[in-house]
């Protein structure tokens, strides 16, 4: 386990993920955790997703030389950015679309926005808003395009849903202030990474079966190939110094495509995102690190 006798967290509000986001790890987080590397540079994320584990390392203040966070997905990117530099800006158009929260009509309209000619010339702002607001007034929280990149999740029905957590963007902006955030294929991670730096992949899961793949968030699958290139990355950056985590399904591909590394492990995690409750539950998730992982005391 990380000693944290060398940081000291200043007091501080606790941050936590503002988009909820598929395959999030908020409950892998203790896994996660243990298995950091006693000390490590900058930390690196190219699935930025909901940014649990950043969260986390923010909040204990592990932080102290920086972290780049980054994704494929321009529109999610987007939020980050939003809330890092325009937080009072994006909360009060949040709260305007949360008048509308229980709008079935309202929400389409919303989400035809990237169907209509001149959605690349809204304002990032905008752009950011519908991005949290579809989020969070969606079926089961998906992020999901279809092939031609625009988001097809349908109207989620909740009674109340929480469309603005003023306080919590507050924070999280105040965690993102000196965070570096780009739009990119994760290979791009290589060009910035210095030896003694931490990366923490955490990509679109290979699917354990034929009808568990949720893998559009940006308009074009991740499939077995990118699971190679990933996997090919992961001992390319361990062999230049850099620590590296990664978690993803366990499959015979995962298996398969990591076996030579020696430090990994299965835990279980449960699985909330299928639409049949019934094929929600407990699953082995394979996490995989390129260091020597300390054994808990």
């Amino acid at each position: 386990m990380m000693s944290q006798s060398s940081f000291t967290a200043e007091a501080q509000a606790t941050a936590r993920p503002f988009i909820k986001w598929a395959g999030g790890k908020g409950q892998l987080l203790p896994e996660l955790s243990r298995r950091l590397p006693r000390r490590f540079r900058r930390y690196h994320e190219p699935f930025v997703g909901g940014a649990a584990l950043f969260f986390y390392l923010y909040n204990e203040g592990l932080l102290q030389q920086g972290a780049v966070l980054s994704d494929y997905n321009p529109e999610l990117i987007l939020c980050y950015q939003a809330v890092r530099d325009n937080v009072e800006q994006l909360i009060e158009l949040l709260q305007e679309h949360a008048i509308h929260r229980s709008d079935s009509d309202y929400f389409l309209q919303i989400r035809k926005w990237d169907r209509q000619p001149g959605f690349e010339q809204r304002s990032d702002i905008e752009r950011a808003a519908r991005t949290i607001f579809l989020n969070r007034t969606c079926y089961n929280g998906l992020y999901r395009l279809n092939n031609k990149g625009q988001f097809n999740a349908p109207f989620g029905y909740y009674k109340n849903p929480l469309i603005c957590d003023a306080d919590n963007l507050r924070t999280v902006s105040k965690a993102l202030e000196h965070v570096e955030l780009c739009e990119g294929d994760f290979w791009e991670v290589l060009e910035r990474v210095q030896p003694g730096d931490l990366v923490y992949f955490d990509p679109p899961y290979d699917p354990v079966s034929s009808t568990a793949s949720f893998t559009h968030y940006t308009g074009q699958s991740f499939g077995p190939d990118d699971h190679r290139r990933l996997a090919e990355l992961f001992t390319t950056l361990k062999q230049r110094g850099v620590y590296v985590m990664l978690s993803n399904s366990h499959t015979p591909l995962t298996r398969e495509l990591y076996a030579h590394h020696p430090e990994k492990s299965t835990v279980l995690a449960s699985r909330k995102i299928n639409c049949d409750g019934r094929k929600r539950g407990s699953v082995e998730e394979l996490i995989v690190c390129s260091y020597q992982v300390e054994p808990v005391v």
